[in-house]
């Protein structure tokens, strides 16, 4: 057994829980405050349209965010590979870690809102946010699909624009190792 591996392993797992109830937590209010949306309120009068708007911008914001988890575990891995990794590095890294994901989530609620509002002035006659609080699934299902591509389109970009801030470890010259 490597003990090394499976405790970071288990670190990562930790970390990917509490990066999602804050995504969770950050989607639905932030979204929320910048699409002028209620989303507890939609969800308790049963607002079907809005429940697939809100359920759909999560996973936009899972799709946007990842790259962040991704790209922080793939720089613990190639430190914990090349020991010693001095307590200070460890540190650094974490801490930039918790910025990388935070500008993650941030970047991505302001992508999906600018995408919304984006939306909204490409079909002029129809408001797709008063079709969806009040019920109607046809502009939510639209809504819900531009969300998913948006968030597909933007990520890789968002990605490379974000793993800047990662101080991924200096290898040996010549020597490669890819992450676990």
């Amino acid at each position: 057994m490597d003990l090394t591996l499976f405790v970071v392993g288990l670190v990562k797992v930790v970390f990917g829980g509490l990066v999602a109830a804050l995504g969770i937590g950050l989607g639905m209010h932030g979204l929320g405050r910048l699409l002028d949306s209620h989303p507890v309120e939609e969800l308790r009068q049963g607002n079907v349209a809005a429940g697939l708007v809100h359920a759909t911008s999560l996973v936009s914001l899972g799709l946007l965010v990842q790259h962040a988890l991704k790209a922080t575990g793939d720089a613990v891995d190639i430190a914990v590979q090349n020991p010693p990794v001095p307590p200070i590095a460890v540190l650094q890294l974490m801490g930039l870690s918790l910025v990388h994901v935070a500008l993650s989530l941030a970047v991505g609620v302001a992508v999906l809102a600018l995408g919304v509002r984006l939306f909204d002035k490409m079909t002029p006659g129809i408001d797709e946010l008063a079709e969806v609080r009040k019920g109607n699934i046809a502009a939510a299902l639209i809504l819900c699909a531009f969300l998913l591509v948006i968030a597909l389109l933007t990520a890789p970009g968002l990605q490379a624009t974000l793993n800047g801030l990662i101080p991924f470890p200096q290898l040996p010259t010549g020597m490669l190792r890819a992450p676990a």
